[in-house]
Formats: structure tokens, C-alpha cells, sequence
């Protein structure tokens, strides 16, 4: 997927071989976030190599909330119904590990942050307001 808006800062062209997904408006399809995830099944979890909200939904004057939140949730779904209990890792810029921890539940792990069980169930909850299927 080649972005040709300019509205997100990631080259989402070098994500191509991943599983792209977008969160849109339905209405006009406008895209507010994208997110690239990896399936690695000998791990039994799925990896978000890449995420991101379109830079009108960034910071204090941002159009949308939970973007980010609602791509997470929907990549815990996927690894919820993969059976692998709602394993997702990603890994963060430095700066916003403690966003992860702090907003998401994830944990910290080794370089990664990951999130599983329980706080993946609440996350699908919150940010998709539904179960798993």
C-alpha cells in the first residue's frame, strides 16, 4: 500500500509482504490508522510490525480517539481466535513503551511489549465492544 495522501509518516510500501489492515470511515473511507502484523504460529502469537494513526489523529488536537486501540484490539481478536489466548507483541519506539504499558496493559518483554488472556479480552471489550468472535 503506497500512501499517497501524505497523511502517515511510515513507508507502508515496505510492509507490503505483511498483513496490512485499516481502520476507516465508513461513510467517506477515510483511513484514520493502518497496521501491519506478522502471524508467527511456532510463537503462538501474532506480531504488530507496524501501527499507526494518520497524522490528523495525532497529539492534543487529534480528530479521533483510539485509533491505535482499536487496530490493538482487533490484532488480539485475530490472535484470540488463531487460539493463541490473545498474544500479541509489538515492538516500540523507546519513547512510547511506557505509553503501551501505561494506556494498553501490555508488558514489558526482553526488547518486546505484549499483551495476552485477560488484558487482551479487555482491550477487544473496550476498543471493538464485543467478544472475541
Amino acid at each position: 500500500m503506497v500512501d499517497k495522501s501524505g497523511r502517515f509518516e511510515f513507508n507502508w510500501e515496505a510492509e507490503s509482504k505483511k498483513e496490512v489492515y485499516k481502520l476507516q470511515l465508513e461513510v467517506t473511507g477515510e483511513i484514520l490508522g493502518l497496521m501491519a502484523i506478522e502471524d508467527i504460529p511456532q510463537e503462538i502469537r501474532i506480531d504488530i510490525n507496524a501501527l499507526e494513526a494518520s497524522k490528523d489523529n495525532v497529539g492534543p488536537q487529534k480528530n479521533y480517539e483510539g485509533i491505535a486501540g482499536c487496530l490493538i484490539a482487533f490484532a488480539c481478536r485475530l490472535a484470540s481466535l488463531n487460539g493463541y489466548g490473545g498474544f500479541v507483541s509489538l515492538t516500540p519506539k523507546t519513547v512510547l513503551k511506557k505509553h503501551y504499558t501505561e494506556v494498553y496493559g501490555f508488558e514489558p518483554m526482553g526488547t518486546k511489549v505484549c499483551t495476552y488472556d485477560e488484558n487482551s479480552e479487555i482491550l477487544i471489550e473496550k476498543y471493538l465492544g464485543g467478544t472475541i468472535i
